[in-house]
């Protein structure tokens, strides 16, 4: 096993499925029948990538699963961005902290197509096309909403200054992140900042919202291991039942 590509795999395969299952959590409670549906089939887009990274780090290891590397893991050997964990908040708050996300994801595939690892070119490419409407998706809300009523552009600004500091860390740049790179296996994220700042700086000034100064203190550690708690009520909650009856199937 080459550990730098089995942690770099399983970082990709986190963000996914903690952020899709974050999101799932607005599933029967969406603001209205048509967004409440269209924010699960995001939750399952993301799903569906962390799948496809977690079955390519299983092969990179004896004796694992795609089941085993969801399930039955602890909250230190979890290596996804801190704004994945995020509680979702209001709807405000769950729109911003995707759009910050999404936009994140969307300039990383489009770098990683060109991985020298041919399996991690292959997942990028096929989750480009999610990706490219989760930004579309998020960015017409936050537009929406920082645009809409006073009550809404006060909860937009709101959400921004609250999710802002989890943003640094996506451009920080992880040990096993440095080890890829002179092998052209792993994407550069400190590269991606100037192209991520674009894009919302486009939204923010259509919604009428303000991006925070250069001066805010940025939150790290989730990329080695290092959650908030509420890291630990999402494992818990979604291995229960893996772990009350191992081994199990539907």
């Amino acid at each position: 096993m080459m550990r730098p590509l089995f942690d770099y795999t399983l970082h990709l395969a986190d963000n996914c499925l903690i952020m899709g299952h974050r999101l799932s959590e607005w599933t029967g409670h969406g603001p209205m029948l048509e967004q409440d549906i269209a924010i699960s089939n995001i939750a399952l887009d993301l799903i569906g990538q962390s799948r496809n990274f977690y079955q390519y780090a299983a092969s990179q290891k004896e004796n694992a699963s795609e089941d085993t590397l969801a399930y039955l893991r602890d909250t230190r050997e979890f290596k996804n961005l801190l704004i994945a964990e995020k509680a979702n908040g209001d709807w405000a708050q769950t729109i911003t902290k995707l759009f910050f996300f999404s936009s994140y994801q969307y300039y990383l595939y489009r770098q990683m197509i060109s991985s020298a690892d041919i399996q991690l070119a292959a997942i990028a490419e096929k989750s480009l096309k999610e990706v490219t409407y989760h930004v579309r998706w998020s960015g017409d809300w936050a537009i929406r909403l920082g645009d809409g009523t006073d009550e809404s552009t006060l909860r937009m600004q709101k959400a921004i200054d609250n999710i802002w500091p989890l943003t640094g860390e996506m451009f920080a740049t992880a040990s096993y992140e440095r080890a890829l790179l002179k092998d052209d296996i792993s994407v550069d994220v400190s590269h991606l900042k100037n192209d991520w700042i674009k894009k919302v700086l486009a939204v923010f000034e259509e919604a009428t919202l303000n991006m925070p100064g250069n001066d805010v203190w940025m939150q790290t550690g989730g990329k080695d291991g290092i959650h908030s708690e509420e890291m630990g009520y999402i494992l818990s909650e979604m291995q229960f039942l893996q772990r009350a009856y191992p081994g199990c199937e539907w």
